[in-house]
């Protein structure tokens, strides 16, 4: 049953509507689906595929589960995190991370330490690195526009070509300063000057790292999502399995139905009152009935994708090596990341003496390595494993392949204009949301695609989030857990301790200051007269020549005073900015540096 009024969350109103249509059955169209429960509204999923998670499921060869990429559970959005740990239990573990770097027949350990790196790299190449960073921080490249300048900008030039240049380009497939700098900047999250301040005066678990230490369910991650869809079953929803949409009606700015392929039934169609996709925001264009005006549709048909194909090896020998994955940036080998996943999870590998090793190839649909037949692909795999020497040839004994199309959107350098078009074309339709990594073409961490689907699902009961602002402004997803940080009096607070002192409004004022003192104090001297009249004021003259204890000598000493103020207080209303501003510019950068430290898990 669908839970009742009781059950509803505290706050939450019910919905007029009573059904709503998912596409998709991954992390984004899953939790839209769960929390269109929570308002009594009955949530019918399409999935394409045998399965439920996306590319976040769990396969299975024989008895060997394998991830699709490696997915950590970790996320600084407490809702999602409840979500996660109450859909688990005691099912969901706390995984001590280790993952390292093979460059030039060596290993590093990442995120980098700079013992590991100095050993490795040497003494000359480790100064020749630290002067290019320090290149970088005094004369940054600008126009900052692509990847390649992004990260230059942040390392130093030599550091991004030992580390990130290889890596990168084996992932996305073109050249680093074909990648628009904006992907870095979402993908990556940057501190800003203020939460940096921030974070330096009142603390803050938003910079918290990705690095020690991650969750993942007991047997993978597609045990997360087969809960979710057990959830969804047993409170009225529905979950439709190897059903693929193939065309949208709409009318009037709204859609009317959606027609699925159910594979042997044949196709059948179901009227829309509202409807969330996290299908491919360019094949959703594709389907829609009556067609979109001709510059959406090319649109459509730009946007690009990078698809992926892990090669699973089943090697007759335990710990082969401890970390749960390596990242390979060696041009000799077509590898990109090679993944044991005894050491993420023992479930993921059945009892006895064997290990499973995924390698993992980046591609895209219809190139020389999407082409490859299965056991070309393993006799490859099997042989560039042995030459990084992580296993031995002999002890390979099988081996399978899974394709995983659409796996990545394409930053590049129209992507921005394409989806633009799109985004103008799909807000016309009323009741029509789109969520997630492709339904939104953003590569979103699997958090911000499920906060997607529950704010899509808010949405169709009458709240008016804007989905897209999810990767532009952390604190939108993270206001109720960080209000110190987001409310005006800190602001205030910030504004006036760290404002910039004027300097010739400071030194004119400590010249005025100054010289009002001791021209009053010698006018005060005189109006008081007396036998010996201003004995000791008498001894400035030794230092403001001309001066004596007369109106004419205060008028001197005020000109004095004044410029001697003058000159002090705009050194020390320089030195003082000048002060402010390194100690801010340390700020931002260690923070900074503390959040780009796991930068190749975003890759």
């Amino acid at each position: 049953m669908v839970p009742s009024s009781s059950d509803l969350k505290e706050g939450n109103k019910l919905c007029p509507e009573s059904t709503v249509i998912i596409l998709g059955g991954g992390p984004a169209g899953l939790s839209a689906a769960h929390e269109c429960l929570h308002y009594k509204v009955r949530p019918i999923v399409f999935e394409m595929g045998s399965m439920v998670g996306g590319i976040s499921r769990t396969e299975a060869y024989k008895e060997y589960l394998f991830d699709i990429g490696g997915h950590r559970f970790f996320t600084q959005m407490a809702n999602i995190d409840h979500l996660w740990r109450e859909m688990m239990g005691d099912d969901f573990l706390t995984v001590s991370r280790q993952s390292r770097i093979y460059y030039r027949g060596k290993f590093y350990d990442y995120p980098l330490k700079m013992t590991n790196a100095f050993l490795n790299l040497g003494p000359i190449e480790s100064v020749r690195i630290l002067l290019s960073y320090i290149q970088a921080q005094i004369s940054p490249q600008f126009p900052e526009d692509n990847f390649e300048q992004w990260v230059a900008n942040r390392f130093g030039w030599r550091l991004y070509q030992t580390f990130f240049k290889t890596y990168t380009e084996k992932v996305w497939g073109m050249p680093c300063q074909q990648i628009q700098a904006d992907w870095a900047a979402q993908r990556i999250k940057g501190l800003s000057l203020k939460s940096a301040v921030i974070n330096a005066m009142f603390g803050s678990s938003k910079v918290k790292s990705l690095i020690d230490s991650f969750n993942y369910p007991t047997r993978g991650p597609g045990m997360m999502w087969d809960r979710f869809k057990d959830h969804i079953e047993k409170n009225g929803g529905e979950v439709n399995l190897n059903c693929r949409a193939t065309g949208i009606s709409h009318e009037n700015g709204r859609i009317t139905s959606v027609t699925y392929d159910r594979g042997e039934a044949g196709l059948e169609t179901l009227p829309v009152a509202q409807i969330i996709s996290s299908i491919p925001i360019s094949r959703l264009v594709k389907i829609l009935d009556p067609p979109p005006p001709k510059p959406v549709s090319d649109a459509a048909d730009d946007l690009s994708y990078r698809s992926f194909l892990i090669v699973v090896l089943i090697i007759n020998k335990k710990g082969l090596f401890s970390d749960q994955w390596i990242y390979i940036h060696s041009p000799h080998v077509q590898v990109g990341r090679i993944q044991n996943f005894e050491n993420w999870s023992k479930a993921m590998v059945p009892e006895g003496p064997t290990s499973s090793i995924g390698m993992e190839y980046f591609c895209t649909i219809g190139d020389s390595t999407w082409q490859m037949t299965d056991d070309t692909l393993i006799e490859r795999a099997a042989a560039e494993l042995a030459e990084l020497g992580l296993a031995q040839m002999t002890d390979i004994i099988d081996g399978t392949v899974i394709r995983q199309p659409l796996a990545y959107p394409v930053y590049d350098q129209n992507y921005s204009d394409n989806l633009a078009v799109i985004r103008t074309f799909l807000e016309t339709f009323s009741n029509l949301q789109t969520v997630g990594r492709n339904g939104m073409h953003r590569y979103n961490n699997m958090d911000h695609s499920m906060q997607t689907g529950i704010l899509a699902a808010k949405n169709v009961c009458g709240d008016q989030y804007n989905l897209w602002q999810i990767n532009e402004d952390e604190s939108y997803l993270e206001e109720e857990q960080t209000p110190l940080v987001n409310s005006t009096l800190v602001e205030k607070i910030l504004r006036k301790s760290f404002a910039r002192i004027d300097e010739l409004a400071f030194a004119t004022a400590s010249g005025t200051l100054a010289g009002l003192i001791i021209f009053l104090a010698t006018i005060w001297l005189i109006v008081k007269g007396g036998a010996n009249v201003g004995q000791h004021l008498r001894l400035i003259g030794q230092y403001f020549i001309g001066y004596k204890v007369t109106v004419a000598g205060a008028f001197i000493a005020f000109a004095y005073a004044f410029f001697s103020a003058f000159l002090f207080g705009w050194a020390i209303a320089y030195l003082r900015n000048l002060f402010l501003v390194l100690y801010l510019y340390r700020i931002k950068k260690k923070s900074e540096m503390r959040s780009l430290r796991d930068l190749m898990d975003h890759l």
